[in-house]
């Protein structure tokens, strides 16, 4: 019987092949071949997903991106066209790809009700994320993201953070120390603070005694190299034109990302920095372990639960890559995120006096500082303030995430169509880009009606001071600020509860004004995060005279 044999070209054969066929040709049947696939893909997209009103493209490359990344106010752009489009809409990204934006209340738990698993993160801020924090929460998707937060959030329970408290208090009162210092050897009876890179270094201060038992210094003038990376960032804030232009191009094209330069080289210092850290701290920690100090403890805090994890036999495994990961997101986070949300709060305390009296007021009325039960229960113009806050100033304004499968979502009010019909649903094919800008959702007329936009806590404290379509929103206090879903953020609690307790100790001390008058000008100055930044400062100069309260 005759067998068969079939011949396996040599690697030699097939390139001489491809030299008789010519490089040339080669190289426009690879570019037909990807434009078939492009097309094909195209069509089976429009014919997947409902086709939205949107606006207009302003720049055939960037269709309206680029209006956007320079906006002052990008959620109020949001905003108005959701006023023209409807509820849910398109607009033109890189290339003319079409983004659905949502701002429908409905429309959006049906979004985060599916993150990590039919929405994910997009190629770039994969590869974002991987090249400056690594492989950990912020990065996981789907079974890997539920086990990493699954074994990290009992690090953020109530009774973990019951314990950290007198933590945020120390950090808070070594700046009133500090302060009390500038405002006595001054002889005006009271000096102008650069508050913001206060703010910041309490925030890294804490998260570093709160979560690793390690104390980074900064309110005592050390230069950690960590804060000096950070830093470097607050001092590179204003993005250049062709910065804003490279991040567009690479949102679409994540490859990009990986030319150097000087902002990448940044990030990749960042992660080399934090990597270095946080290797230091997790040998040391787990030198302690061995000696059983404190073991019972250190398993509840956030460095000892990620030590467990790296256990072989442990029911939620973390590799040490993933262990360190989250160490770098926990450190980005605790320096950046409650670091802007205190800012912020310093700003408009300043701006309305009126406000900045009344809360000092009931502080002095509760007498002592209060424990982390009585922050949470008590103190509700505290409360207010701090969710005002949050409401008009998220640290993360928007999210972009890519559907990776078909899907439906329901709308609470129809839209029209390109078409001209209404429609009371929107389907959504595999590869669609979604945007969802958190900002415009906490600030939206529509939503929360005609004092919107003014910073309002009174609104939080009775039963009709939220509107019910602002009821429907389904985050933290109907606020997409710590987003939703089963990526809300983990350390909410723990920030809120830092917030809380810098803020009063402040508010206690000291009165707050803007250097210049209350119409001083605030802008948004580019970072890591957006962060204020007022009008003619350097870096992230927030300058407010301070003086001690009497």
């Amino acid at each position: 019987m005759k067998t068969s044999t079939i011949h396996v070209p040599s690697p030699l054969s097939l390139w001489t092949t491809v030299r008789s066929f010519g490089a040339f040709n080669v190289a426009c049947s690879f570019a037909a071949l990807w434009a078939f696939v492009k097309i094909l893909r195209a069509l089976r997209w429009r014919l997947k997903t409902t086709q939205l009103r949107g606006p207009p493209r302003t720049s055939f490359i960037y269709g309206v991106l680029r209006d956007l990344a320079s906006s002052q106010d990008s959620a109020a752009m949001y905003e108005h066209w959701a006023t023209e489009y409807g509820v849910v809409y398109m607009i033109p990204s890189i290339f003319g790809r079409p983004k659905v934006v949502l701002c429908d209340p409905r429309a959006i738990a049906h979004f985060y009700a599916r993150e990590t698993w039919t929405y994910v993160q997009t190629p770039f801020s994969l590869a974002l994320l991987e090249g400056s924090i690594g492989r950990g929460i912020l990065w996981s998707q789907g079974e890997a993201h539920r086990r990493q937060r699954k074994a990290l959030t009992p690090a953020f329970s109530n009774a973990a953070i019951r314990k950290l408290t007198s933590v945020f208090y120390d950090s808070a009162y070594k700046v009133k120390g500090a302060w009390d210092t500038a405002i006595e050897s001054s002889k005006d009876g009271d000096t102008v603070i650069e508050v913001q890179n206060w703010m910041n270094h309490i925030s890294l201060d804490t998260i570093g005694v709160a979560g690793f038992s390690h104390d980074f210094g900064s309110l005592d003038g050390k230069r950690a190299s960590v804060t000096e990376v950070f830093d470097t960032f607050g001092n590179n804030q204003q993005a250049s034109a062709a910065n804003r232009v490279f991040i567009l191009l690479a949102s679409e094209f994540p490859i990009i990302a990986k030319i150097p330069t000087k902002r990448t080289n940044l990030f990749k210092k960042l992660s080399v920095t934090m990597g270095d850290i946080s290797n230091d701290l997790l040998i040391r920690s787990r030198r302690e372990k061995d000696l059983n100090v404190s073991e019972r403890d250190e398993e509840k805090s956030i460095i000892g639960l990620l030590i467990k994890s790296e256990g072989q036999d442990a029911e939620l495994h973390m590799s040490e890559e993933e262990v360190v990961a989250q160490m770098k997101v926990l450190l980005l986070a605790g320096y950046e995120t409650t670091s802007i949300s205190l800012t912020w709060a310093l700003i408009e305390l300043s701006r309305n006096p009126d406000v900045q009296t009344r809360l000092r007021e009931e502080l002095f009325a509760f007498g002592a500082d209060p424990t982390y039960d009585q922050l949470k229960a008590n103190l509700a113009y505290l409360d207010a303030v701090v969710h005002e806050v949050l409401r008009l100033h998220p640290p993360v304004g928007e999210f972009t995430r890519l559907a990776a499968a078909d899907d439906v979502i329901p709308l609470s009010e129809p839209v029209r169509m390109v078409s001209g019909e209404m429609t009371d649903s929107v389907s959504i094919a595999k590869g669609t880009l979604i945007t969802i800008s958190a900002a415009a959702i906490n600030r939206s007329l529509a939503i929360w009606g005609p004092d919107a936009k003014e910073f309002k806590p009174d609104r939080w404290l009775s039963e009709d001071g939220i509107s019910g379509k602002a009821k429907e929103v389904q985050g933290h206090r109907h606020l997409l600020t710590f987003v939703d879903g089963p990526r809300t953020c983990l350390g909410k609690d723990f920030a809120i509860a830092e917030f809380k307790t810098v803020l009063l100790v402040l508010v206690k001390n000291f009165v707050f004004e803007m250097r210049d008058g209350l119409d001083t000008p605030i802008e948004v100055a580019r970072g890591i995060l957006s962060r204020p930044r007022v009008v003619g400062e350097d870096g992230i100069g927030v300058p407010l005279r301070v003086r001690q309260y009497e």
